[in-house]
Order: structure tokens, then C-alpha cells, then sequence
């Protein structure tokens, strides 16, 4: 193992007083995997300012094709660690497709994902959307504009068909939210069906994010949920017309995390709280002075080994506003944060959430009881791990502790801030899924 040049200071949780002891990484040379998405920024921007190498790791970040590519890697430890999607390992663990106990101690973004259309339906869906007095889209849009476009396609013997990234992905739940917000169905998973198609008004799914835009412009798919920058390049390509933001679906909706195996936390804890640590950091740099480091946050984004996109594509999402049709550009400052709001801090109440689409949609069978819930999002998600790193920072002064949620059980309090106004308590998953109009509650089992 190689000596670093300077020691880490721990402090453990649960003293009044610093209990003081140095700690090293158990490995020190790792390997993390990441998408090509701007939400991939902590990595690069912990890797590119220093701060892995400052808390003795060396560190190399590979981009992968796909998620499942992805997810693979960490399980057969060619990957250390990686930028996932939060569904990913909450599925894995409960053994919904690849079965393997993957453990998160930090969250790496809110916002950050659009819904967009190809201009064909665009033109159809815009004349059943309000415009104000200029003349411009009312926002947010409700997925009611699109079901008229939905019956004309099928009135002409064509299926309606969108991309998502992943069947456990944000962008899978954040479509299907919003088509059934809408009134469309967007389809149920069961075991003997993983296509998520029965019953479905819309059909979905998988397209690799950066291969987006293209599958749009084929003709292969009418629209899409996907991650920055691949709805701008829809705008910049002039292909397709972002139509929502999940923003404006889920206010401050979790995204992102970093995942690693329980195993390797479980042999590495010295290394999984120094990486986190490091995390924190980048996430700090990423929103503090109220963004102002956004435009050199992109300018990193923009090169080939991490996102590869054109700059002003990147900027376009990343700076604050966010780019609709073709010059109609809005201000959404909050389209992706990284730090504020407690965006880095695992909470119990996302994981549950994405338990419950999964229960919603099909992907998980049989009713459970909310124990189930809370019990898996504590085997999941790793608060513990991210608060002694916090404490970490606080004392080496790069935070204070009003940035972080001392005190919390791991549950915010219950949200209404959906696009439909729904309430949404995680402390009581089941009555929530009840309050859902489309998808499985009780004891309902597709087909049954």
C-alpha cells in the first residue's frame, strides 16, 4: 500500500469530543465505473481537483456502455465502485434481475432527467397544451396532451413507443409517473413478463442514454426519459422538443448514488468512507457560491473521457436554465443540484420510494408490509458511512454542520411536490400506493 503524504483524521460518531485516530485506505488503487452523464460530475470533479489523491486513493474512472454493463463490473469486482442509478441497487439486493447485497453511503444528485418527444409529436401534442398570453407552452405539461397523440397512432395501427435507460432506473419511474399522471398506462412487469408492456396505452423501452437522440431520429422510438445532456442534444440537434423536466415531475426528486458491495464496504471501511468523503467535497465545490463553478464543472464534463459532449449542450442544463423548444429557454435553477437541500445525504425515504414504483409497476410480486420497506432501504442505504465522512469534513473545515442533517431518522417529512399533488409519506408506503389511481395496491398481483 502506498503512504500518502498526508494522514486522515476520523472522528467517530457518538463522542462529545473528538476521539482522534489516523486512518489509511485498506486499497488504495481503485477502479470506478460511470455513464456517460453530467451526473456523473462528483467523480470527475473529485478526480480532477485532487480530492481522491488527497485522502490517499488513486483512482481510475472508466466509462461504461450500459447500466447493466455497469452493475456487472461492480458485482464481479472488476469495478469498485460506481455512479448508478438508485434503483440499482435496491433491486439487486432484493434480487429483482441481478442478485447481489449493493450498498450506497452517498447519493450524488437531485433533478437532472427530461421527458422529450420527436417533433412529429410535439406538433401533435402542442395543440392540446394551454399557451399563455406570448404565445408559449404553459409548463408544466401534463401527459393528457399526449394521450390524443397516443390514440391517433394507434388509430393508424402503429404502436406509441418511448426509451427509458433501465427497467430500474429514475427515468423508467419518472415516465410511468407522468404517463399515468396523465391517464395513460404505462404497463406492468410480472415474472413470467419482464417486458413491462402488459396492458400498457404507451410501450417502453431500453435505449442506452447516449444512444437517445439517434433512436429518436430513427424512427425507432417516439420519445424518451433520459438524464443531461441527452434531451438538449435533442433541442440542439433539432430532432425533438423536451416536453418536462423531473423537476417539474418531483420536485428535488433523488437521482443518482454511488454504489459499492456490501462485501467490499464490509472489507474496506476505511476506503468507502474516504471515498465518500471525497465525494462530499466534489458536491460542495459543484453548487457552493451559487454555482459559480458550474461553467468549469462543465468545461470537465465536455471532454471525451467523461461525458463527451459539446460544452454549450452541457451548459445548457447545468448553468440554471433549461432549453424547451428552440429558444425557449426557462430558468430552472434548481435542474440539477448537487449539495444543497441535503442532496448527498442517503435518505430511508428515497429508497422506499423507488420500492414502492417497483411494487406499483409489478416488479415486485406480492404486496409486503411497510417493515419490508424500511427494512430493505436500511440494508441499502448506508447514512452511517456518509455522516462519520461528514463529520470528517466539518472538522477539516471545508463544511459546517448546518449543511448536513444532524438529528434526522433517515425519513423526510411527507411531500405533496408532485406533479399530480399526491402525498407522499415513506413511512407509510402501502396507504401511498393506495392513493395512486393507476398501478397494483393492496393485494393486487398482475393477472390476478
Amino acid at each position: 500500500m502506498r503512504l500518502t503524504a498526508s494522514l486522515m483524521l476520523a472522528t467517530v460518531l457518538g463522542t462529545g469530543a473528538a476521539h482522534a485516530e489516523f486512518i489509511f485506505p485498506e486499497k488504495d488503487e481503485l477502479t470506478f465505473g460511470f455513464i456517460k452523464l453530467t451526473d456523473m460530475a462528483p467523480l470527475a470533479v473529485a478526480y480532477e481537483l485532487g480530492y481522491f489523491e488527497e485522502e490517499g486513493l488513486y483512482v481510475t474512472l472508466e466509462p461504461q456502455a450500459n447500466w447493466k454493463v455497469l452493475l456487472d463490473g461492480v458485482i464481479d469486482g472488476q469495478l469498485d465502485g460506481a455512479h448508478m442509478l438508485a434503483g440499482q441497487p435496491l433491486a439487486a439486493t432484493i434480487g429483482y434481475g441481478t442478485e447481489a447485497h449493493i450498498v450506497t453511503p452517498f447519493s450524488m444528485d437531485l433533478n437532472g432527467n427530461g421527458i422529450t418527444v420527436s417533433n412529429e409529436v410535439w406538433a401533435m401534442m402542442e395543440e392540446h397544451v394551454p399557451h399563455d398570453d406570448a404565445g408559449l407552452p404553459i409548463h408544466p405539461i401534463s401527459a393528457e396532451a399526449l394521450a390524443p397523440v397516443v390514440e391517433a397512432f394507434n388509430d393508424r395501427g402503429e404502436s406509441f413507443n418511448m426509451g427509458m435507460v433501465f427497467p430500474v432506473s429514475t427515468h423508467n419511474y419518472e415516465l410511468r409517473y407522468w404517463l399515468a399522471a396523465g391517464g395513460l398506462h404505462p404497463g406492468y412487469y410480472s415474472p413470467d413478463n419482464t417486458t413491462g408492456q402488459i396492458d400498457a396505452d404507451v410501450l417502453l423501452s431500453v435505449t442506452p442514454p447516449p444512444q437517445m437522440p439517434a433512436t429518436l431520429e430513427a424512427g425507432t422510438i417516439h420519445g424518451y426519459c433520459v438524464g443531461e445532456p441527452w434531451n438538449q442534444q435533442a433541442v440542439f440537434k433539432g430532432i425533438g422538443v423536451p416536453v418536462i423536466t423531473d423537476y417539474q415531475i418531483w420536485e428535488n426528486n433523488p437521482e443518482k448514488v454511488f454504489g459499492m458491495t456490501a462485501e467490499f464496504v464490509e472489507e474496506n471501511p476505511n476506503t468507502a468512507l474516504l471515498v465518500t468523503k471525497a465525494l462530499i467535497r466534489a458536491a460542495i465545490w459543484l453548487d457552493e457560491n451559487d454555482n459559480a463553478n458550474r461553467p468549469e464543472a462543465v468545461e470537465i464534463l465536455s471532454r471525451p473521457n467523461y461525458v463527451g459532449a459539446d460544452a454549450e449542450v452541457i451548459a445548457a442544463s447545468m448553468t440554471g436554465t433549461f432549453e424547451f423548444e428552440e429558444g425557449d429557454v426557462r430558468d430552472i435553477p434548481d435542474f440539477n443540484v448537487f449539495f444543497r437541500y441535503y442532496a448527498t445525504y442517503p435518505f430511508y425515504s428515497d429508497a422506499v420510494w423507488y420500492l414502492t414504483q417497483m411494487r406499483r409497476w409489478g416488479q415486485i410480486a406480492e404486496p409486503q408490509p411497510d417493515s419490508w420497506f424500511d427494512e430493505v432501504a436500511r440494508s441499502v442505504y448506508r447514512p452511517d458511512i456518509y455522516m462519520q465522512a461528514a463529520q470528517m469534513v466539518i472538522d477539516e473545515g471545508y463544511a459546517t454542520e448546518a449543511d448536513f442533517p444532524f438529528g434526522t431518522d433517515g425519513y423526510k417529512d411527507p411531500t405533496d411536490a408532485f406533479l399530480d399533488g399526491v402525498m407522499y409519506d415513506g413511512r407509510q408506503p402501502n396507504a401511498y400506493l393506495d392513493s395512486l389511481t393507476i398501478g397494483l395496491k393492496g393485494d393486487e398481483s398482475v393477472g390476478g
